[in-house]
């Protein structure tokens, strides 16, 4: 359970969040939807611990974020563009990213690329992959450790029809092998088919709190 307590944040002047309270159950999709500028990044980064909060608390599993831990545990990120080396193929720079916590074994990467659509075995360097294959990359490093929670920012970016409706696919089974997803998109469609709750933010409050029809 993550549980965001009257959070807010500002950038100098400009109030980001105000006084934020909600909750996102475990095992489900939860999308949070707004107008840019809205939050919805900041939220999500407050989340991952990459952002201190100005006032309130964040809690997962009744742990506190920035106290407790300085980042969640058990976590894959896709935040923004993900610092990968231009000149090194995928299945390289995920071996680099592995490195640092130790938890992802060879085979585990080689299924992550598999599960996200790429093969492990490309040699073309990063700096000559679409932006679609960068985005599925960038998916693959956040599920190689096979974590518990998934936090995503805008996943679908460049991701022409067919590619979206295949990572649509791959984090439902993600949710039903009991994932704990947290996604933003622009894409009604994306909102409609996965999420079974929606946070909607303008202005950095919450408008509403409301489940698509299909849920």
């Amino acid at each position: 359970m993550i549980q965001v307590e009257e959070l807010s944040k500002r950038f100098r002047d400009q109030v980001v969040l105000k006084d934020l309270s909600c909750s996102f159950a475990d095992g489900q999709i939860h999308g949070i939807v707004g107008p840019n500028g809205c939050g919805k990044t900041v939220l999500l980064k407050c989340i991952c611990g990459f952002l201190p909060p100005d006032a309130g608390q964040i809690l997962i599993d009744g742990k506190v974020v920035g106290k407790d831990f300085d980042f969640p545990p058990d976590v894959g990120i896709m935040i923004e563009t993900p610092g990968f080396l231009p000149t090194c193929g995928g299945m390289e720079n995920l071996k680099l990213l592995a490195a640092i916590r130790k938890k992802a074994k060879k085979p585990d990467l080689v299924r992550a690329m598999q599960r996200v659509g790429l093969d492990p075995m490309l040699k073309k360097a990063v700096g000559n992959y679409s932006l679609g294959m960068r985005q599925r990359l960038s998916l693959a490093q956040a599920i190689m450790e096979d974590p518990k929670l998934l936090i995503l920012d805008e996943p679908f970016n460049g991701l022409d029809r067919t590619g979206a409706e295949e990572i649509r696919s791959l984090l439902l089974q993600l949710k039903q092998e009991g994932k704990t997803i947290l996604l933003s998109s622009h894409n009604q469609t994306d909102i409609d088919t996965l999420c079974n709750t929606v946070l909607e933010l303008d202005a950095g409050r919450m408008q509403r709190r409301f489940s698509p029809s299909g849920w």
